[in-house]
């Protein structure tokens, strides 16, 4: 995930606005994005399983089990694509979500149903409505492909004891919820440690960070927690990952929307 427009305002007889170049695509914002793109390259494809915590303002806390297998991108225009599948409690079970992330179109989405039997589309214009009850919008749940944004770079600064490159993330695309977007990336291994989301009017709405990184084979990280706070409502997501399984062969069609159904 990953955007200021920042100007020069030079007053004399009148005011001059002179965009900075390095918050051009290609400039340094974009560089700070293509870096943190290009240490995830090559992983081929991944499967993981997780346990979705919902807390609610109150504290009170639901818990749900789950697995997402990944699939990296083929060739230019295309984007990872992903299946999420819920195992536990009944409610949710067989629930699953298919997503091909897109570049500056809409990602396209399916939600399957397995009470009604049914997969539906989900149109560009819900993407930021909640994903079953938990503060992760549907458009957080894709791949956050290169080129999906302008990209600003704001500062570079310490964070909880880490040097992180601070981009602003304006998105390209179509309809987001999202105005934009404050991504951190850590200096060391470039990976994405916190992203501020705000609405569409300009306020922060939550924050995501990423936390307790571990490397896998072929130098790929992952984060094995990650935490969503919804700052207008106090409601809290916790995503907590198991060992990945980095490399894993998956079949192409499992990642179509027929497939769905065979669930």
């Amino acid at each position: 995930m990953l955007p200021i427009k920042s100007t020069l305002a030079v007053i004399a007889v009148a005011i001059v606005a002179l965009p900075d170049p390095s918050n051009a695509q290609g400039g340094r914002g974009f560089d700070i994005a293509a870096r943190s793109d290009a240490s995830d390259a090559g992983f081929g494809a991944s499967s993981v399983d997780l346990t979705m915590t919902l807390m609610d303002a109150a504290g009170r806390t639901t818990s749900r089990e789950k697995r997402i297998d990944t699939l990296e991108k083929a060739g230019e225009g295309n984007g990872d694509k992903s299946l999420t599948v819920f195992f536990s409690p009944p409610d949710v079970e067989g629930t699953a979500l298919l997503s091909h992330a897109r570049i500056v179109e809409s990602d396209d989405q399916w939600l399957y149903l397995p009470a009604l039997r049914r997969t539906k589309r989900i149109s560009s214009s819900n993407k930021s409505g909640p994903f079953v009850g938990s503060e992760f919008a549907f458009e957080d749940l894709t791949a956050s492909e290169l080129g999906k944004y302008d990209y600003t770079y704001l500062e570079t600064r310490m964070v909880d004891g880490m040097e992180m490159d601070v981009i602003e993330c304006v998105p390209l695309y179509e309809r987001s919820g999202y105005s934009k977007l404050n991504c951190y990336f850590d200096t060391d291994i470039y990976q994405s440690r916190k992203v501020e989301f705000f609405d569409r009017g300009g306020q922060l709405l939550k924050t995501l960070t990423l936390e307790d990184y571990r490397e896998y084979p072929g130098g790929f990280w992952r984060p094995h927690k990650q935490t969503m706070t919804n700052h207008l409502t106090g409601k809290v997501t916790v995503i907590e990952a198991r060992a990945y399984d980095i490399g894993v062969t998956l079949r192409r069609r499992d990642f179509e929307p027929a497939a769905l159904d065979r669930l």
